[in-house]
């Protein structure tokens, strides 16, 4: 138990780590199940893959606390407004999600989950973030501050948030990059896709406990422990991740993630190329 303790230790570090930075979780989950593998059934290394995310909510919901609660006494009516206008554009974004991701969502993980898929996303997203700040370098964006984000700009931004249904997009890469494509600065890109996180990665984990006890599957008293270990350090990593992106993106571009993801690819392609050919 102790060497799987270590190994959900290892994954929760990952999980928090890249959650929430555009060079997407589950390409390096991925990668780390080939060297870090819990002993444990497929069906529960699934779900946990999944799971362990409500530690990352739980550090977005943590730092946006005070900005995200409509209720506080500490703000005045206008306050209060634009906080459930904040949430109102949040609920227009993840409709796209709920539209297709529940009817593609299973499809998905049944048949896009390699290494040829992940390292392909990981590829075009990393090219791409290069491409579109290259192609903003000299623009003003159009939307400074999330009280100015439309529901149309919203919109726009939840539906390339359906993209990161395919392995290795990042769900952060693509709304992130869909949001600066539609005009938003990166600091509103990123909130937003934080905001975004919460409802989507929670309702997430639900679906995916929800069917892991559907399929006639159910938690031993090591697997509980397990769960809990990886979505606590999940939880702490993510909050330092966070709070990281939040002060690089007040003097960088996301360049140098796209970079990173594009030597991520070819390690993947050179990784799994060479184990098919032996």
């Amino acid at each position: 138990m102790f060497i799987e303790i270590i190994k959900t230790i290892i994954l929760g570090i990952i999980e928090g780590f890249t959650e929430f930075l555009p060079i997407s979780s589950t390409g390096h989950l991925y990668l780390a199940d080939e060297f870090v593998k819990l002993n444990e059934s497929t069906a529960f290394i699934n779900m946990f893959m999944v799971v362990i995310q409500f530690g990352a909510i739980l550090a977005v919901i943590l730092i946006y606390f005070h900005k995200l609660n409509p209720f506080s006494p500490k703000k005045n009516h206008v306050e209060k407004n634009q906080t459930w206008n904040i949430w109102f554009k949040v609920i227009v974004a993840i409709l796209p999600s709920v539209i297709f991701g529940l009817p593609l969502n299973d499809w998905m993980d049944a048949h896009l989950t390699s290494w040829q898929v992940i390292s392909a996303t990981l590829l075009i997203y990393g090219i791409l973030f290069i491409v579109v700040e290259n192609w903003l370098k000299d623009k003003q964006p159009q939307v400074a501050d999330l009280d100015s984000l439309s529901y149309k700009t919203a919109l726009q931004i939840g539906l390339f948030q359906v993209l990161s249904l395919i392995p290795g997009t990042s769900r952060s890469g693509a709304t992130i990059l869909g949001g600066m494509t539609v005009g938003t600065s990166r600091f509103v890109a990123t909130e937003f896709s934080f905001f975004l996180a919460i409802p989507t990665m929670f309702g997430a984990s639900l679906l995916k406990i929800f069917k892991y006890f559907k399929n006639g599957h159910s938690f031993t008293g090591d697997q509980t422990i397990i769960l809990i270990v990886g979505t606590l350090v999940s939880f702490i990593v993510a909050y330092a991740s966070i709070k990281f992106l939040l002060d690089y993106i007040k003097r960088n571009d996301f360049k140098a993630f796209g970079w990173y993801r594009i030597i991520l690819a070819i390690i993947v392609i050179a990784y799994f190329g060479f184990k098919a050919i032996l």
